[in-house]
């Protein structure tokens, strides 16, 4: 799959924004890519996942563990694809934490999978609580790298896309001087 066909994919359903956004690293922008846009379609979502999970293909993966909510279908969806446990951690007081039965054991092979990575802070909290039960982390697969290559892991990361979208601190956001009026389409 070509980066061009990936783009065709997010503009067919919506999923590439314009406006004044502030995101969840708390960074604005003036372009927001909202993967629920692209996962309500569940045939797009299954052909970008699955070339996700392509990627991973040779690697014995247990499960796929994905924070929720904004990673629980990219999740499900790569699972499906390598024919593994999808499981999702929920967050609890800041933190995220594993619940409803699902379970890691030592030595469980793991791949992360979420829909976007700005910063990589929720990506770094998954592979932590997934390491706190002695997993082996795989990689991390993402439908969408806007890290500008900021995003580091000590594991193998893999997206679909990466976009170069600007990102603005809140005190330097030109939107923001302009007066122009802000979205937090992240939890819409």
């Amino acid at each position: 799959m070509t980066e061009q066909e990936i783009i065709r994919i997010l503009e067919e359903s919506g999923a590439l924004l314009t406006g004044h956004f502030q995101l969840r690293s708390g960074l604005h922008s003036n372009r927001f890519f909202q993967a629920a846009l692209l996962l309500q379609y569940p045939d797009k979502a299954e052909t970008v996942c699955r070339f996700l999970a392509e990627q991973y293909k040779n690697e014995k993966i247990d499960a796929v563990i994905s924070p929720a909510v904004g990673g629980l279908i990219v999740g499900q969806e790569v699972a499906r694809a390598l024919g593994c446990r999808a499981i999702f951690a929920d967050k609890e007081d800041g933190q995220l934490v594993l619940k409803r039965g699902f379970s890691i054991k030592p030595g469980d092979r793991i791949l992360v999978a979420e829909d976007v990575v700005t910063k990589g802070g929720r990506v770094q909290q998954t592979i932590d609580l997934a390491r706190s039960f002695g997993a082996e982390i795989v990689g991390i697969a993402v439908i969408v790298d806007r890290s500008g290559g900021d995003a580091k892991f000590d594991v193998p990361f893999k997206s679909a896309l990466k976009l170069s979208l600007p990102t603005f601190d809140p005190a330097e956001c030109p939107m923001c001087k302009e007066g122009q009026a802000i979205d937090r389409p992240g939890s819409k």
